[in-house]
């Protein structure tokens, strides 16, 4: 008789851990993969895991918010595709594309997306050239040419078209933190677009990610360059591509574990919480 007490006890304890399972483990499993406003960067010099090539160039998904961003689409179209693959992103989910520049290296994808998913608005920099645009209007782009700052949707700008030699915008997240700034290769001056976006966004740039252009800069110029930022208030850098391996070194060094690493693959939570 003990015996079968003993196993009906114990029959009545692995229930209860069961439903108990069900009723509450399923919720922290689900908490634990709600979405998150995420930048996943496509294309990159580096890859940061397994599967994407790496390239030079330079692309991004934005995903968790209230519109899905492509962000610039890298150099060679079978290499934007195959990454995109490989980590299981889902191009038809795009809701706009940001384009920070017309160079290849950016742009390169561009005409493979729009055959995946057309009659999207694409931002371009104003100044860029009427054969770019041409193309994209051709391809099925809906293009949006940024001269001044323009509101995305909420939360989500463009700092305008900012160069002079060379047409580029950026992206501005707001967030508790702080603002991102997201760049392609920042030919204008990484500096200077940091400051306008803080200008527009009347508060600290948190988080820079993105290619510096800083490639044939002297490393005092780099020292310079990393001491304003800090100046500005910028806490967190990732930068990559066009940055160059020796600047990206001096940025790692100088902001120690608040530095992003990148690489295609990289997922980074821009939530600011």
């Amino acid at each position: 008789m003990e015996l079968t007490k003993g196993k009906f006890f114990a029959v009545a304890v692995f229930l209860a851990a069961f439903c108990f399972a069900l009723l509450f483990g399923g919720g922290r499993q689900a908490t634990a993969e709600k979405s998150f406003p995420a930048l996943t960067v496509l294309y990159d010099n580096t890859a940061a895991k397994e599967g994407p090539t790496p390239d030079w160039g330079f692309a991004a998904i934005i995903q968790g918010l209230e519109k899905t961003i492509l962000f610039d689409t890298g150099t060679k179209e079978d290499v934007f595709l195959n990454n995109v693959k490989a980590l299981d992103v889902d191009l038809k989910k795009v809701d706009l594309v940001f384009i920070s520049h017309e160079h290849a290296d950016h742009t390169g994808g561009l005409q493979a997306f729009l055959k995946i998913k057309s009659g999207l608005p694409v931002y371009v920099p104003a100044g860029s050239g009427q054969p770019f645009q041409d193309a994209l209007k051709k391809g099925g782009g809906q293009v949006v040419a940024v001269k001044d700052p323009i509101t995305l949707f909420p939360g989500v700008s463009s700092i305008g078209d900012v160069g002079k030699a060379i047409p580029e915008q950026a992206l501005i997240f707001d967030t508790p933190k702080g603002l991102i700034l997201v760049t392609g290769c920042a030919h204008p001056g990484i500096v200077m677009m940091v400051e306008k976006a803080k200008e527009l966004g009347k508060k600290d740039v948190w988080m820079v990610l993105g290619g510096f252009h800083l490639v044939q800069t002297p490393p005092a110029e780099v020292e310079k360059i990393i001491a304003r930022f800090k100046e500005l208030g910028v806490k967190r850098v990732g930068a990559t591509h066009c940055t160059g391996a020796p600047a990206i070194e001096m940025f790692r060094k100088a902001f120690g574990a608040d530095f992003v690493e990148l690489g295609a693959g990289r997922k980074i939570d821009i939530s600011g919480r």
